[in-house]
């Protein structure tokens, strides 16, 4: 099944032309890699998917299975199943990491017509994804991601999208903090969900190896240049994003 459909899209920020005819498919259980250089789009490819204000789609189409997410809110996006784990997370004083967390599980439980749990009930659930992630307990009675190390902040992310379990996950630089050890960790518990696609966003060659993806897309000029599998990565490496513009 298809989940993302994204056809000759033309999108902007501030009157600055972003993407330009940019087209991509993302089928269900997909992994899809995204590598460009700094300041050519691929961020802003992602706000526009998750739906932020401040980015306008000029033409084109966005469907997530086969409904237009133009129509939708970015609430309505998250409750239908894409997933946006950001670049640089936020911070929310004065709500524990706890709270946070059980909050979004009921939200999902309750939009897709289950019963909620209970902060008793859902402890042992949130402490089985924090073991799965290398994260630590204690994080669970500070504040949001406030004070967090940029590993952890990234972590934060991972154990939303196990609590949600998206059909569709963009990873924004999810790889950015992480060292190598926790990275294979992570990398391994992205592999296990098999019912969820992905969209990564990266420059490391090595979250590219772990993650094993179906497709790589070399972005740039607001679109995709070329795609091919994992050995685009090294063809990528050893030429860099010039060769392709020739292409």
């Amino acid at each position: 099944m298809t989940l993302l459909t994204v056809s000759n899209i033309c999108a902007e920020t501030q009157a600055k032309p972003i993407l330009k005819n940019f087209n991509i498919s993302i089928n269900e259980g997909e992994t899809h890699v995204i590598m460009g250089p700094n300041g050519s789009g691929k961020s802003t490819l992602t706000k526009i998917l998750a739906g932020h204000p401040d980015y306008k789609v000029i033409s084109g189409e966005l469907l997530f299975i086969n409904e237009n997410l133009q129509n939708l809110s970015p609430e309505d996006r998250a409750k239908k199943g894409l997933f946006l784990a950001f670049q640089s997370p936020i911070e929310i004083p004065g709500l524990t990491c706890f709270d946070f967390f059980h909050l979004i599980y009921n939200e999902n439980l309750s939009f897709h017509g289950k019963e909620s749990v209970s902060p008793l009930e859902f402890l042992p659930i949130i402490k089985s994804i924090f073991a799965k992630v290398g994260s630590n307990d204690d994080l669970l009675e500070r504040n949001f991601n406030e004070g967090f190390s940029g590993g952890e902040k990234k972590r934060s992310e991972i154990i939303q999208m196990l609590l949600l379990k998206p059909k569709l996950a963009i990873l924004d630089e999810i790889d950015s903090g992480l060292d190598l050890d926790t990275l294979k960790k992570i990398c391994n518990v992205l592999r296990h969900q098999k019912k969820t696609a992905f969209l990564i966003i990266t420059h490391n060659p090595k979250m590219v190896e772990l993650m094993n993806p179906d497709f790589v897309h070399v972005f740039f000029n607001g679109k995709i240049q070329k795609t091919g599998g994992k050995k685009l990565v090294y063809e990528l490496d050893q030429k860099g994003y010039k060769h392709f513009d020739t292409l």
